[in-house]
């Protein structure tokens, strides 16, 4: 956001580069390598509901092929869902340390990323030792 529409009574556009950059205001996301799970899990919901995108592995929802003819709005609520998914499988893959990154590569939706790593790490012996 630049500083000219920061000092506007109006409200700023919702643009993908602000909410890029508000990545990066929010901090990096942290990173998981195995240890202390429940902690990483809350730390990394807190980051995602801050920047609008944890409705993308709670509701799981599919981003639907377009119809033919699609009208500006199809288009824009398309184009929304499609890259809060691709923000989120970004925030994960960066989430996460190289090992378990190639654990989770292959998976296709977030919510698929988001519950391997609960069901493999949650709970278990090591994360248990916080």
């Amino acid at each position: 956001m630049s500083c000219e529409n920061q000092n506007t009574n109006k409200k700023p556009k919702r643009t993908l580069e602000i909410k890029a950059n508000s990545i990066i205001s929010h901090g990096l996301p942290p990173v998981f390598n195995n240890d202390n799970y429940e902690t990483w899990a809350i730390r990394i919901t807190i980051l995602l509901e801050a920047l609008d995108l944890w409705e993308a592995v709670e509701e799981n929802y599919i981003v639907p092929d377009l119809p033919a003819n699609p009208t500006i709005t199809q288009l824009k609520i398309h184009k929304e869902k499609k890259t809060r998914k691709s923000k989120v499988k970004a925030c994960l893959y960066a989430a996460v340390s190289n090992t378990i990154f190639t654990r989770i590569m292959n998976l296709k939706s977030v919510k698929g990323i988001w519950d391997y790593l609960k069901k493999e790490y949650q709970g278990n012996k090591r994360t248990k030792n916080m």
